[in-house]
This record gives C-alpha cells, sequence and structure tokens, in this order.
C-alpha cells in the first residue's frame, strides 16, 4: 500500500468513527437537532390588530429566550406566522394550509373567539395539535369533538364568579351589562346571570357591541337611563375602552367592573380618566411589579414583565398567554420524542393533555376532560390607578 493511499484510508476512517460518535447519544440514538416549527395564526390586522400583535411580540420573545436557553437539547423553535386579518374564514384557509405543511408541529391561533371556534373540526380531522389563545368555551368543550384543540384564557363561567364576589364585596345590589356580540358575549351573560342568581344581584339593562363598533353612545345610553349601581363590561379591550368612556360622558358615576377579555394595555393612556377606579378581573402577571417575588414562579412573572416591558416599552395583559402556548408545545415536544427528524403530532397532542406548569399567566392544568388549561386561581382583582392597572390593594 503506498503512503498516499495508507494516509487517505486512515483519514476516512477517522472521519467515519467522528461522524458516528457525534451522531450518536446514550443507547445509540441519534441527537436530533431538527427545528420545531410552530404556526400562528393571528389578527395582525382587522379589528383585532392591537391584540394581534401584543401575541405576535410575545411569541417572538418567548421564542428568543428558549432557543438561547440551552433548554432545547440542541434543538430551536422557529415561528410561522399568519395573518388572519380578524377575519374567521381567512383564518380557516391558513389552518387548512398549517395543517398541510409536514414540518408544522404545532399551531398557536390567537385570540378571535370566531376563529378558533370555526377552526375545531378541521384541527381535529388533519389531527394537528392546536392551541388557542381564545376564551369562548366551546373552543375546547365538548373534548369528546376537540381531541386536538386547546385553549389558554380566562374562562366565562371563573371571570363571572369573581366579578360576583367583587360586587357582592361592595353590596351592590344591581347592574347593566354591556357584553360583545358574540359567542363569548353570550357565554359571559350566561354565567353572570347564573352567578347573580346565587346571591340577589338584579340586571336592570342589557346592551351589546360588535368588534368593529367604534361608537357606543348608543349602548351608554341604554344602559344609564336604567340607574344601576354599577356596570359590567364585558368586551375586547378596544371596546371596553370606548365604553368607559362612552358611559362617563353619559353622566354615569357608578362602579364599572371589567371581565378578562377587556384586559389590554398596561398604562390606559387617552382612556385613563374614564377608567380611573375601574375594577378589572385578570391575572396577577398583569401587575407583577406590584408583587412580591417569593416564589420561582412569580420571579419568573417579573423577569418576564420587566423582559416585555424593556423591549416593547409597555405591557400588555394577554402577553403571557401567548408565552406559556410557546411553552406548552416546547414542553410537550421534548417529552414526546419520536425519531430524530420526524414530526409526531399524535404523541405531542398525547402529552399537551396532561400537562402541569406553573405558567407565566399562573398555573396550568391540562387534562384528557379539560382542554382549557389555566386555573381560576389565576384570576385576581386589578384596579385602574393614575393611568395605569395596579394590584387592588
Amino acid at each position: 500500500m503506498t503512503p498516499y493511499r495508507s494516509m487517505t484510508t486512515t483519514a476516512l476512517v477517522s472521519a467515519l468513527l467522528a461522524t458516528t460518535l457525534a451522531g450518536c447519544q446514550f443507547g445509540g440514538q441519534e441527537q436530533d437537532t431538527s427545528p420545531i416549527v410552530i404556526a400562528a395564526d393571528l389578527e395582525l390586522s382587522g379589528a383585532a390588530a392591537g391584540v394581534g400583535k401584543a401575541y405576535r411580540q410575545a411569541l417572538e420573545l418567548k421564542i428568543q429566550q428558549l432557543n438561547a436557553s440551552g433548554a432545547l437539547n440542541g434543538r430551536t423553535i422557529e415561528l410561522l406566522p399568519k395573518d388572519n386579518r380578524s377575519d374567521a374564514s381567512e383564518s380557516l384557509r391558513n389552518i387548512a394550509d398549517f395543517s398541510n405543511n409536514p414540518q408544522v408541529t404545532a399551531i398557536i391561533m390567537g385570540g378571535c373567539n370566531e376563529c378558533a371556534v370555526g377552526a375545531v373540526r378541521t384541527v381535529d380531522e388533519e389531527r394537528i395539535p392546536t392551541v388557542a389563545l381564545a376564551a369562548a368555551g366551546a373552543v375546547t368543550s365538548p373534548v369528546a369533538e376537540r381531541r386536538y384543540m386547546f385553549k389558554l384564557a380566562p374562562n366565562a363561567p371563573d371571570n363571572a364568579a369573581a366579578l360576583t364576589v367583587e360586587l357582592r364585596r361592595r353590596n351592590i345590589e344591581t347592574v347593566g351589562l354591556l357584553r360583545s356580540d358574540d359567542a363569548y358575549g353570550q357565554e359571559g351573560a350566561t354565567a353572570l346571570d347564573r352567578e347573580f342568581a346565587k346571591v340577589g344581584i338584579e340586571v336592570l339593562a342589557r346592551a351589546s357591541v360588535r368588534g368593529t363598533d367604534t361608537e357606543l353612545d348608543r349602548q351608554a345610553a341604554t344602559l344609564t337611563a336604567a340607574e344601576p349601581d354599577a356596570l359590567v363590561i364585558w368586551t375586547p379591550p378596544e371596546q371596553a375602552m370606548l365604553a368607559t368612556s362612552a358611559v362617563k360622558q353619559a353622566g354615569f358615576d357608578g362602579a364599572l367592573l371589567l371581565d378578562a377579555s377587556a384586559a389590554g394595555d398596561l398604562f390606559l393612556g387617552s382612556a385613563a380618566r374614564a377608567t380611573e377606579r375601574a375594577t378589572l378581573v385578570f391575572t396577577q402577571t398583569m401587575v407583577i411589579d406590584d408583587v412580591i417575588a417569593t416564589t420561582p414562579a412569580k420571579a419568573a412573572r417579573r423577569q418576564w414583565f420587566q423582559d416585555y416591558t424593556a423591549r416593547f416599552g409597555g405591557y400588555h395583559g394577554s402577553a403571557s398567554f401567548a408565552a406559556d402556548a410557546v411553552q406548552l408545545i416546547a414542553d410537550a415536544e421534548m417529552r414526546a420524542g419520536g425519531p430524530a427528524g420526524e414530526v409526531d403530532r399524535d404523541a405531542l397532542r398525547d402529552v399537551l393533555e396532561t400537562s402541569q406548569m406553573d405558567g407565566l399567566s399562573g398555573p396550568i392544568r391540562l387534562t384528557p376532560d379539560n382542554h382549557s388549561g389555566l386555573m381560576p386561581q389565576a384570576l385576581t382583582t386589578l384596579v385602574a390607578r393614575n393611568g395605569r392597572w395596579r394590584l387592588q390593594s
């Protein structure tokens, strides 16, 4: 054998050995360095663009943090976002496209209730794990018909119970109700009626608002004319801020209480005067800078709040739900395992269904019988004070 051939053979053997060692872990399995592709169907334009923008910012920040943490064992998360234009039909087209992409591991949907409810059949037929940030109960119930659909958002019965406790604490006996003109708004009205009946609170007037409404003078006149002790506002953030201004201009000086779906920016801006002393039922993360970080979970929430605020100049209440959705999917993917480089959506779904964590939003528990993970204990009472939301003292 010539020296040249001998050296070449040795080099080839060495290269092959190095490749084999590098590609194997304990048990002889190849290390999986394939990306975890998470698709996102978001309201980046249209009536709900404000919330959609906050979701996208939160997704990008959380993914950047996870990719830099080293916690994914050499893997990284890639985000594949699409704008649904706040339209359920466009959203369904996005879901179909994501489902047909074999690289997509899971989908995160935004806060559009009609979009999420409209997608449940496709999600189950295509067997693609999906975490929605919408609040409507019909997103995940009945579970038997929504095996691949999960959600992270405050639930209407929990919100209604918390609002009722606050009303009774103030000895309020009569209310007016402004709700969104959609499935979640109707769900909220039903939940509130059930809770109010237990304690004798009477609803004197009711009105509804569409997500595209920008003038609420008519609804404000209807509600204030009944002269209730308090007004309950159960609408998305944009309409909630319009409503507080409209009822104040109509002369209402009673208590204002807002459902969790009304949570928007931490700082109230032009709505500060109208919302002063208003009450909001929401998660503690919205005001975590008012909370002493006595546990690792609270410390993590405070750090998230600081990171988001430093990056984007403010905080949006719903940002933590998007971040928790990414964490749930990433954790489930790492636990699901499977052959390197392959997407196993069924295995991921099975793991998601039993996931538990102390999330940035609060305690999250998913079970085969309950695909809506945010626990009631995550909710607390906030108050608008000096142009921003604060923890109620």
